[in-house]
Formats: C-alpha cells, sequence, structure tokens
C-alpha cells in the first residue's frame, strides 16, 4: 500500500468553484484520518449512491442467513446475485425482463426495488428498518434509508465518510464478504454505464462498480483495485484499497457535463497531494 501524506489537501478547494449551489467533499483513510471541505452534516438525496448501502445491507443479511445470493428472485432464472451485479434482465425502469439472466449488464434501479422487497419479504420487516438495524445502528449513521432502495436514501458527508471506511476496513461484514463484493461477478458482459457511454466489459460486483478499466469517473490515478458509485443527484463515493483511501462528494445539482469534468479532475488532484512512495 502507497503511503499517505497530508499537504493540507489543497485540492479538495476545487469544489467552490464548480458550478453547483452546494458541494462538500472529503476523504477518510484506512487508519480513520478524515478531511473534508464544506458543510459535512447537510443531508442530501444520494440517488444511486443508495445502491452500495442497499448492497451492504444484503450482504449483512447474506451473513446471517436472512437470504442467500443465489436464491431465486427477480425475473425466472435470476437470483439476488443476478439483481446486485445488474445482470438479472431487468431494464433501467419497469418490470419486464429485457434479456435473459447474466447474458448482458443493463445498469437497473428496478433490480434495486426488487431487492428492497425480497429483503423484506425475507427479514420480515420494512426493508429500511432493516438498514437501520443492519447498518445504521452499529455504525451509528444518520442516514435516512426511506425510499427507493437504489436512489432515494439521504445522508451527510460525515454519514458517507463512515460508510467509506467501513468498505476500507469491515466491521459489519468479515473481510471475504467485502472481497466477494468487490469481485466481477459474470466476468465479460459488456454494458451502458449511464450518461458514459458503452463499455466492453462492464465489469461490476455486488452493488458497486469495478475500476477494472481505468480512467473512468474515479479519475485517471485511482488503481484498478478501485470501486464505487455516483450518483445521478450529483454524488460520488469511491473506495481505493490499493491507496487504502475512500473519497466523497455530495452536491445538489443534477449529474451532467460539469459532473464529466470537476469529478474526474478533483480525484486526480486529491491522489497527487496524498500519493507518495514508500
Amino acid at each position: 500500500m502507497r503511503r499517505l501524506v497530508s499537504r493540507g489537501l489543497r485540492a479538495l478547494r476545487q469544489i467552490d468553484g464548480w458550478p453547483v449551489p452546494f458541494a462538500v467533499a472529503g476523504l477518510v483513510t484506512r487508519e480513520g484520518r478524515v478531511e473534508t471541505h464544506g458543510d459535512t452534516g447537510r443531508a442530501l438525496r444520494l440517488a444511486s449512491v443508495s445502491k452500495p448501502v442497499a448492497a451492504l445491507a444484503l450482504l449483512v443479511a447474506a451473513e446471517e442467513g436472512v437470504v442467500d445470493l443465489d436464491e431465486p428472485a427477480g425475473p425466472p432464472g435470476s437470483t439476488v446475485r443476478h439483481l446486485l451485479a445488474h445482470a438479472s434482465g431487468l431494464p433501467f425502469e419497469g418490470a419486464t425482463p429485457i434479456a435473459l439472466p447474466g447474458r448482458r449488464r443493463i445498469y437497473s434501479n428496478e433490480g434495486f426495488r426488487v431487492l428492497g422487497e425480497h429483503l423484506a419479504t425475507q427479514a420480515q420487516m420494512p426493508f429500511a428498518e432493516y438498514v437501520r438495524a443492519a447498518l445504521c445502528e452499529p455504525l451509528a449513521l444518520g442516514l435516512d434509508p426511506r425510499g427507493d432502495p437504489g436512489s432515494g436514501m439521504h445522508a451527510s458527508l460525515a454519514d458517507v465518510l463512515v460508510l467509506g471506511r467501513e468498505l476500507l476496513s469491515p466491521t459489519i461484514v468479515a473481510g471475504e464478504t467485502l472481497d466477494e463484493m468487490t469481485t466481477v461477478h459474470f466476468p465479460g458482459l459488456s454494458g451502458v454505464l449511464p450518461d458514459h457511454g458503452r463499455f466492453d466489459p462492464l465489469d461490476w460486483g455486488l452493488g458497486v462498480q469495478l475500476n477494472t478499466r481505468p480512467p473512468s469517473w474515479m479519475g485517471t490515478r485511482a488503481s484498478a483495485h478501485a470501486f464505487g458509485h455516483f450518483g445521478g443527484s450529483g454524488t460520488f463515493l469511491w473506495v481505493d484499497p490499493e491507496v487504502g483511501v475512500a473519497f466523497a462528494a455530495l452536491t445538489n445539482r443534477e449529474f451532467g457535463d460539469w459532473a464529466k469534468a470537476a469529478w474526474p479532475t478533483l480525484s486526480d488532484e486529491v491522489l497527487v497531494e496524498l500519493e507518495t512512495t514508500l
């Protein structure tokens, strides 16, 4: 692992020049050092950054025996694993499959709605209640898990960084479970990443995009082991276990060309300030 050195993180100030009404950004290292810029306590809609939260709750449920990753869920032939990896055949929106399970990587909000319903049925409690018990209480999170499981949660940057550190050094799931979360599932599938175009392959873990073909929205300096998610509300979280850092930004402007330009630049310059060789 590369050693991290603090130099004031001047790069975080870039968000002051972003064309957004509000922005906050920050990072946490594996050792627990936190660096932020902006109001870290303001809760915002996470949009699709909700998906890694939902996925982590499903993995807790898998460890508890509440669900099995390979049990049927969703369209015929689909499993919990297919749904988490966007390989169930369900479209972005709508309940009618447009492919057979395991054939294409189809990014699907519908798939996470199905996962929320499936977990609620198996756990015999509402999805949001399970997330509170599985994640919010043990991690002391103020995250609000109500709303759509894949796009409706709200949280502050402080909460997102707690989640980021959990994805660096897990305490509520086993290390082997995190390894499974961040391994390519159904490798070789091509697909379209929303607002970024077609990738062949489009590698995905369980609820997280894998940075196996950088550069990406995570920048040019994040390693091939980085993983994370971005949201349509102008939010992102990526985690790089090679560097030992989780980095996130939240805004209240919808994702667009501004984010495609700003996010990789910010991520790269933050890592330039942080990284040095041993």
